[in-house]
């Protein structure tokens, strides 16, 4: 049985379904404000392993990524650029789609955006206030009572009396301050302030205006997974104010919402969270540039998602170098013992060696995963030596159905064309040329190198350069790629 950790609880809990058989998910998805980086694909990557192990396990899945399309920051910087606020929103939008798709992230269930769900907010809005959990302040803007809900500060763990504001700092202002009762109680609706786009508001009953960061969250999650679901998932930054805002205005309507949290860690740099305002920002553009996409997907799927990932120059190499261990002996199997089929390789819990089934349910433990692939790839590449074609193509299919959990099957149609195999044996036969080939030229080039033969060196990589070779260096040697 998989257990999650359960960020609510603090400990690891057994999936309990509200309806079994089945399991509803909602991740807080992008605000599309600017372009994605690998800190925000993180949550995307994690939970995709997530729903592909559930799936694998016999699970039907609904599972909801929603997109937020309009708020203060979206607003700001449309503006600054001289964009319609819904038109910049919409570009960024399309480019964190393409990254998922680049990364190989299966599309979710249904995405809905915040604007296509004003009139949900609304009834919400005025579901809290005719409860007794909100007020409006006679100006436009409608607020949380936060000492209204006994459970406020149980996601986190926190006491009201200990908190200054349960705001995010780059939600506060003074129009939304002023006609607060108590500054730790948060906005549910925004007043149109003056100069703001006509568009980029809604009429309601309190006013023009829009919703507040945390409403539609609570709202969406209701319209497509009912009044209790299974797992709501995120970024761990998001744990206080989002998710436990989002709790208070949930549980205050009557619904029973979240079962379990489950929350992602982050990718840092130099120990800091990734981030625009730190500057150190990896775009998924700039890191396909130098490397193919499958090590970003590696990278970002091997480390357990409650760890954060350290991002630094060996990390995309060290990924690419890894991955390359398994696509090569899938390349070779293929042209060895024939490719085995999607049906053939989605094994389930039942058909998978034990000892992975058993990480993968104890809270998605990619590591002791890992370990298990690696003893399969090694008894692949003992049968490939033996030219034990059965036990060849036996590995193959392990070794690719546990891969394929992690998103990572070089024969998939996502990663084929980077693994070097074609339509069929004929494209892996091209790929074992191509690669001997390569390697006798790295393996020259890494002796000019250790000579200090540098020009020679250099020429040797602008060779396969021309060629179309990408050569990166790393701590392992250098690994190649087409294109």
């Amino acid at each position: 049985m998989l257990h999650l950790y359960d960020s609510k609880s603090a400990r690891l809990q057994p999936l309990n379904p509200v309806t079994p058989g089945q399991v509803g998910i909602y991740l807080c998805g992008a605000t599309v404000q600017g372009s994605p980086h690998v800190g925000h694909l993180r949550a995307a990557v994690s939970f995709d392993t997530l729903i592909r192990w559930l799936r694998r396990s016999g699970y039907r899945v609904t599972y909801v990524r929603n997109v937020t399309d309009i708020d203060d920051k979206i607003l700001g910087k449309s503006a600054q650029a001289g964009w319609d606020w819904w038109a910049w929103a919409y570009r960024f939008e399309r480019e964190f789609t393409n990254a998922y798709d680049t990364l190989g992230v299966q599309a979710p269930t249904y995405e809905p955006r915040a604007t296509g769900h004003i009139l949900d907010q609304i009834d919400l809005v005025r579901r809290l206030i005719d409860a007794g959990h909100a007020y409006n302040d006679g100006r436009g803007n409608v607020y949380f009572d936060v000492h209204s809900q006994g459970d406020y500060g149980s996601l986190t763990r926190q006491r009201l009396a200990d908190m200054r504001t349960t705001e995010d700092d780059a939600q506060i202002d003074e129009a939304v301050e002023a006609g607060k009762r108590d500054p730790r109680d948060f906005a549910l609706w925004k007043a149109t302030k003056p100069g703001e786009p006509t568009t980029a508001s809604w009429d309601s009953p309190w006013g023009r205006g829009r919703p507040g960061w945390h409403l539609e969250c609570s709202a969406m999650s209701r319209r497509y997974l009912g009044d209790e679901f299974d797992i709501h998932g995120g970024g761990i930054d998001l744990r206080f104010p989002h998710h436990e805002n989002e709790q208070a205005q949930s549980h205050g309507a009557g619904w029973a919402f979240a079962r379990m949290w489950v929350h992602n860690a982050w990718v840092t740099t130099k120990g800091e969270k990734m981030s625009k305002s730190l500057g150190n920002v990896l775009s998924l553009k700039a890191l396909t540039r130098d490397h193919p996409a499958v090590a970003v997907r590696w990278a970002l799927s091997t480390v357990h998602h409650r760890s954060a990932i350290e991002w630094g120059p060996d990390t995309l190499p060290d990924a690419r170098a890894a991955w390359e261990k398994f696509s090569s002996f899938v390349a070779r199997a293929i042209e060895v013992a024939g490719e085995a089929s999607a049906e053939e390789i989605a094994l389930g819990p039942d058909q998978l060696p034990d000892a992975f089934v058993a990480a993968m349910d104890d809270d998605l433990n990619v590591a002791g995963a890992l370990a298990v692939l690696h003893e399969h790839l090694k008894a692949g590449n003992a049968a490939l030596a033996c030219a034990d074609a059965r036990g060849v193509f036996r590995q193959q299919i392990l070794v690719r159905s546990m891969l394929d959990v992690l998103g990572l099957d070089p024969a998939s149609e996502q990663w084929r064309g980077q693994a070097g195999i074609g339509a069929g044996a004929g494209g892996a036969a091209e790929h074992a040329a191509l690669d001997a080939l390569v390697a006798a030229v790295l393996s020259e080039r890494a002796d000019a190198r250790a000579a200090k033969d540098w020009a020679r060196a250099d020429d040797l990589r602008d060779r396969l350069s021309a060629a179309g070779i990408t050569v990166a260096d790393g701590r392992d040697g250098a690994t190649w790629s087409v294109g």
